[in-house]
């Protein structure tokens, strides 16, 4: 009855209003709105996997507390009164945490309400301004929600401007994906001549960087050859020193075993 009283009152002050100049009115169904946008429905299926996620963690809770208090009720003739209050204790104490998780997912800045505004509040916003858009445009007076608390007894479906706010809410979304297209791949939105030129430069780029790439590799390439040579000379000389080592050695020996004989 009071919302009724309310649209009442409403279509009063319009029709004095309307009595004055002439207004231009329209409608919307945010339900079908919402319903054909596709990132609002995988947002809503990514929330409600949340939601349910939640409520099954809270009837886990719900059935150990129920459990708890049958199996006091069921020991309790055998219990000291000691056990009795600490078993009373403990149920009392999941119930408080079972109230706690209840407000962190569904508390007024629950867990919930933060998925939503991260997940779906930018969506609703951009039908909202799509919505306000098309009516500066058309020069509305009024827009309407069909599917809100607001009760419309009689709609003409000429008014109804929700496939206009779809049709407003893909070009926008068409127009940040051409964007986002062309910053990530330039070269799609030249010309077929400028994309040769372009190609052409890139390719004098490579071939540059391919040649300097060589030089170096020639470089250390020479480096290494010279070090190498630089490390056989180096094992040239050890092996004449070691075999001047030993033929001075052989003689040495040879020279003390004539001494030797030349004594005896």
């Amino acid at each position: 009855m009071k919302k009724i009283f309310l649209l009442f009152v409403l279509l009063v002050l319009t029709t004095n209003i309307w009595s004055q100049r002439n207004q231009i009115i329209a409608y919307i169904d945010m339900e079908y709105i919402l319903e054909n946008v596709p990132e609002y429905i995988q947002a809503q299926n990514t929330l409600d996997a949340k939601v349910a996620k939640w409520k099954n963690n809270l009837d886990k809770q719900v059935r150990h507390i129920e459990l708890l208090k049958s199996d006091l009720a069921n020991e309790k003739t055998i219990l000291t009164k000691d056990l009795i209050e600490e078993k009373e204790e403990e149920i009392e104490i999941k119930q408080v945490e079972l109230r706690r998780l209840e407000a962190l997912y569904f508390g007024p800045n629950g867990d919930m309400f933060l998925v939503r505004k991260q997940l779906v509040k930018p969506i609703q916003d951009q039908v909202y301004n799509a919505i306000q858009s098309i009516a500066a445009r058309k020069n509305y007076d009024f827009v309407f929600d069909k599917s809100s608390e607001l009760i419309m007894l009689y709609s003409n479906k000429k008014y109804d401007i929700s496939d206009l706010v779809l049709s407003t809410i893909d070009r926008t979304r068409l127009s940040a994906e051409k964007k986002e297209k062309l910053s990530a791949d330039p070269k799609e939105n030249l010309t077929e001549k400028q994309q040769e030129l372009v190609e052409k430069k890139e390719e004098l780029q490579n071939k540059k960087v391919e040649a300097i790439a060589k030089k170096v590799s020639d470089n250390e390439a020479r480096k290494k050859a010279i070090a190498d040579k630089r490390a056989e000379l180096i094992k040239k000389r050890e092996e004449q020193r070691e075999i001047l080592r030993v033929k001075k050695e052989a003689l040495r020996k040879k020279k003390e075993e004539e001494d030797q004989k030349e004594n005896n």
